[in-house]
């Protein structure tokens, strides 16, 4: 079985999709890291959707190859599978398991200030949805695992912070990143990128900035 078999690409509107063929999960994992470091630029950057089929696959599997693919410079934001427990897994770690496209038009909570171009939404976002805004963005409500949030400025969460966000998406490396209880999936400032830290003790309020090239985590005290 050839990788063109093993592999197959389909550009979409939210980015790309890819399904891996019938193979052993070690043999289509590598056919895939394979294909894209054979062309790196194509993939830099890139959301992606991965068709497993009927893959039967544990956390740490998944999780590996997330963490492959953001060494690469690629989001992995869904897992489309025929398994129950491949798609439960997805699912525990924050993935969307369909693709639901964001409806930005459908967001009549919504509004945006004139004063600091920022996107206020009074709103839960629920997985599967992306909010994007070049300004800053203050959510009144919880971001979902599978959801995602890219703002160029800061992004402020009044509630609990599960999924993907990606603050200073332009290069702005003096955006934050605030929640009442942040837990993401995954969490990016600028151009530095990091998973979640498993959690210790209980929630609470905090603040993600970028100091001397790193992700650093502070006590957020609204006010």
């Amino acid at each position: 079985m050839n990788d063109t078999t093993l592999v197959q690409i389909k550009g979409m509107r939210d980015g790309l999709l890819v399904s891996l063929g019938d193979a052993g999960w070690p043999v289509v994992q590598r056919a895939l890291i394979e294909r894209i470091e054979e062309q790196p630029a194509f993939f830099q950057g890139a959301r992606l959707a991965l068709d497993v089929g009927g893959q039967t696959l544990k956390s740490a599997e998944l999780a590996g190859l997330r963490d492959k693919l953001s060494e690469h410079g690629i989001m992995l934001w869904a897992v489309l599978s025929v398994s129950p427990v491949t798609e439960n897994t997805a699912q525990i770690l924050g993935l969307a398991t369909r693709l639901s496209k964001p409806r930005p038009h459908e967001q009549p909570a919504a509004r945006k200030s004139d004063e600091d171009g920022a996107l206020w939404i009074n709103k839960t976002i629920r997985s599967g949805t992306r909010i994007e805004h070049a300004g800053h963005v203050v959510i009144l409500g919880d971001v979902n695992p599978g959801a995602e949030v890219i703002a160029g400025g800061s992004v402020i969460v009044w509630g609990r912070l599960r999924g993907v966000v990606h603050a200073g998406a332009t290069g702005n490396q003096s955006a934050v990143v605030c929640a009442l209880d942040l837990s993401p999936t995954q969490l990016r400032i600028a151009g530095e990128i990091a998973m979640s830290p498993e959690r210790r003790g209980k929630p609470a309020p905090e603040i993600v900035c970028l100091k001397d090239g790193q992700l650093q985590a502070e006590t957020w005290t609204p006010g």
